[in-house]
């Protein structure tokens, strides 16, 4: 049985994308050697860096104000690298908290100067996106926001992160689980990161876009490991990057480009709609975030019978449908339906869905 793979990371990727990858692990650009033993100054390699660098940036749409860099230890090693290249010790950065991760990074960022939670949805276990903020601690050195919530299931929307941007001159966010996703105009934000495993490649690669103008101005000297200009300098390449995390961002970013994000967009939003209605439609099921703000790359939700939840698990595992369990720290159930995710696997879930609530 085909299994269909909601897992919210490492995620889905393009059929495509995996016949290319295997295919250089026997032998990449017809060196004679895997992609898994060359050496990344080998000049295909070098080519892969540079062209997959290349292709966010005109896929982002943005012009050589900005450096794109693949770094290692994930998003969350970017809690500490964001405040430390930006933050001095004397300064307030205003950091909005909708979810398990926009927390970690701001509580990372207390290690680096002075932080501002100018809006919350921690009291209400994160259902919503704030759409007023708090801005009497001006002027912040910088807003970092995280525009899509894997856990629970809310994202921000357009136009209010075009009115939070009408409120800072510097916006950093973590884009990991929706980068790519929709158009959107990328040159709004100063800085942005993502662990490219969701929806830009697999585990292993750090993708930072940067706006060069906005570095070198803290106060103390950076470890070079940590100073994006450092890594600006050596083209990604300070120290070993991940070599086939790189490769297969550099596929999947190729697919994007042949999809294109206006048809990536509409292609996502069918998949979210046709599944949110499944769920409002449900006697069984329910979501638990405002309607305005549901992700459309995370779909979350519950059964109002808790104890339904595992029952629906096993049946769906008869189905090959893999990874709709929620978060350990939640519960429930999240299907991730990223770019790669076909709308027969939506399909597939709704109908299993339906078949389970027949049973009852």
């Amino acid at each position: 049985m085909n299994k269909i793979n909601f897992y919210s990371g490492p995620s889905i990727l393009p059929l495509s994308v995996l016949e290319q990858a295997k295919a250089a692990i026997d032998d990449f650009a017809g060196m004679g050697l895997s992609i898994l033993e060359i050496s990344h100054r080998a000049k295909p390699f070098v080519e892969v860096m540079d062209g997959a660098r290349a292709m966010i940036k005109e896929l982002m749409g943005l012009d050589d104000d900005y450096e794109v860099l693949y770094l290692q230890g994930g998003a969350s090693s970017q809690f500490h690298m964001v405040p430390y290249n930006l933050l001095n010790g004397t300064e307030t950065a205003g950091y909005i908290d909708t979810g398990t991760w926009a927390h970690g990074a701001l509580t990372e960022a207390r290690l680096f100067g002075e932080v501002h939670v100018i809006a919350s949805s921690k009291d209400s276990y994160y259902d919503h996106i704030p759409k007023t903020w708090d801005m009497s601690g001006k002027p912040y050195k910088y807003i970092h926001i995280t525009t899509n919530n894997t856990i629970y299931g809310t994202q921000w929307d357009i136009a209010s992160l075009q009115r939070l941007r009408g409120q800072t001159d510097t916006l950093v966010a973590d884009m990991s689980s929706d980068i790519f996703s929709r158009e959107i105009d990328y040159s709004m934000f100063d800085l942005i990161y993502a662990g490219a495993q969701k929806n830009a490649g697999v585990a292993g690669a750090t993708i930072v876009v940067v706006r060069k103008s906005i570095l070198g101005s803290v106060k103390w000297t950076l470890p070079k490991m940590i100073d994006y200009r450092v890594h600006i300098e050596n083209a990604s390449m300070k120290n070993t990057p991940s070599v086939f995390a790189v490769y297969c961002s550099y596929l999947v970013l190729n697919w994007i480009k042949e999809q294109g994000l206006k048809n990536l967009y509409l292609h996502n939003e069918r998949k979210a709609q046709r599944l949110y209605e499944a769920i409002d439609d449900s006697k069984i099921f329910k979501g638990n975030v405002a309607k305005e703000d549901r992700s459309m790359m995370n779909v979350c939700f519950t059964a109002h019978d808790r104890a339904l939840e595992p029952k629906f698990s096993e049946l769906a595992k008869t189905k090959g449908l893999v990874g709709i369990e929620g978060h350990r720290s939640v519960g429930g159930f999240r299907a991730s339906i990223y770019n790669a995710m076909p709308e027969s696997g939506v399909e597939a879930l709704i109908a299993a869905m339906k078949e389970f609530e027949a049973r009852l």
